[in-house]
């Protein structure tokens, strides 16, 4: 089984991928006729020259300046991974525990309507695969990627433009409310070599809709692959999107993923994370809140160690005044494990009367653990409230001495006081059935990690 390169974490990279690496590209999705509208081979065709002449990241970007990608051009890749044979009975229970109402199976980055779970949803609401979309021609989908895809977000985002093939859409009509959490599970499996895949997902939100979508990342082998995903979404006038993501990945996994919301006037963006798999994972997240009245929460915890690496980095952008946004990020490494909060809002000239805060804690639980913050204020307005603040440390030394004086021995000791470290980021999840099925991963982390 193929295994990822060990990490650098001192070398800059090369500007660009090597030739090999470019060569197994191939610049886009197909082979021979592509039957694809004719903007869509122009934006891929224009994507894979702006991928080109960047290249991957690498840490003299400032955005990726903690976050080292330079052992992928080492890495032969798939590309064009064929669909893997997958039995529905494989694939891991709903994070809720019980069984799922709805929910949309991608193995590989691809849509697999089999495995899937799609019960009848309100008039109107649309929840398919990116590539059936396209095929028939929605016009909403097709004026929302042209859009999206003509926006610059970086090499990444390049790269995942270039291809444009597959993913999920999900698309609620004005005033509806969908009831049932919907749950996207995307399955990443292993290979000859580690398959390459770029899913690209939409969500789009009518005025005064309301949905929560709940994304799953799992993965069904030990060895690497290499997902690279973009999601966008667009949230109308009073809408409220609830997007919760739990990121389990094979621990050889590269995971990299852009969130884009941009919302509208007293729409809300309700986002939680929770990270513990891929050898390396990095979730961005840039929300624009366009009008007066919008709102947006970003709460994320993480569990990393070994020599995991994971980032999160976030961009709010206070575009109209009278908005509100809320950070809070929360996480625990050990061993030689690294960790990444880069958070950064911006307010707009004209955009009086906002408020921003973010915050970042982190619980080193061994010497070699390492966590590099890095948030950012850029306020051009004079009437707002804002703050920023960042912590890392170890754990609470009184309070691990009173419950080990009051019999509790020390693992146990260790795990509650973890367990209540994350707790606060963990309860502001809005869907309250996540809450205990997250609780038990930290409990199973804490109990699986190597005794100090």
């Amino acid at each position: 089984m193929a295994r990822l390169a060990p990490i650098d974490e001192t070398a800059a990279g090369p500007a660009a991928p090597g030739a090999d690496w470019l060569t197994g590209w191939r610049n886009g999705p197909a082979d021979g006729p592509d039957a694809s509208p004719d903007w869509l081979g122009a934006a891929r065709a224009d994507a894979a020259g702006r991928f080109a002449g960047r290249g991957l990241p690498d840490r003299r970007v400032e955005d990726w300046r903690y976050t080292n990608l330079a052992h992928l051009t080492g890495l032969e890749l798939d590309w064009a991974p064929a669909p893997a044979d997958v039995a529905k009975e494989s694939l891991p229970a709903l994070v809720f525990g019980r069984e799922a109402e709805c929910r949309l199976v991608l193995v590989n980055g691809q849509v697999r309507p089999a495995l899937s779970t799609l019960p009848a949803l309100p008039e109107g609401t649309l929840l398919t695969s990116l590539a059936d979309a396209l095929a028939s021609g929605h016009p909403g989908v097709a004026d929302l990627l042209k859009q999206r895809a003509a926006m610059d977000g970086g090499a990444l985002k390049a790269l995942n433009d270039s291809w444009l093939e597959d993913g999920y859409v999900l698309i609620v009509p004005d005033g509806v409310t969908v009831d049932m959490p919907i749950e996207i599970l995307s399955v990443g499996t292993g290979g000859a070599l580690p398959p390459a895949y770029q899913p690209r997902n939409l969500i789009v939100a009518g005025a005064g809709s309301r949905v929560t979508v709940v994304e799953h990342h799992v993965g069904l082998c030990i060895g690497g692959y290499f997902a690279n995903l973009v999601t966008d979404v667009a949230a109308g006038p009073e809408a409220i999107v609830r997007h919760c993501k739990v990121q389990d990945e094979s621990r050889e996994a590269v995971h990299i993923a852009l969130l884009d919301a941009a919302l509208d006037s007293g729409a809300m963006f309700d986002s939680f994370c929770f990270t513990l798999g891929g050898r390396i994972s990095r979730n961005e997240l840039r929300v624009s809140l366009d009008a007066p009245g919008a709102h947006c929460r970003l709460n994320g915890a993480y569990l990393a160690g070994g020599r995991q690496h994971c980032d999160h980095t976030t961009s709010v952008d206070h575009v109209a005044p009278e908005t509100h946004s809320d950070q809070l990020y929360k996480g625990v490494l050990d061993g030689r494990a690294r960790a990444v909060f880069q958070g950064k809002v911006t307010v707009r000239p004209d955009a009086q009367k906002v408020e921003g805060h973010q915050m970042s804690r982190a619980l080193l639980l061994s010497e070699t653990a390492e966590v590099n913050t890095k948030p950012e204020l850029f306020i051009h307005a004079d009437d707002v409230q804002c703050s920023h603040g960042a912590t890392a440390g170890d754990l609470d030394g009184e309070a691990l001495f009173y419950l080990r004086s009051r019999g509790v021995p020390e693992g146990q000791a260790r795990q509650l006081l973890v367990e209540a470290f994350l707790n606060e980021a963990i309860d502001a999840v809005a869907l309250a059935g996540m809450r205990l099925p997250l609780e038990r991963n930290v409990a199973r982390w804490m109990a699986e990690r190597p005794a100090s």
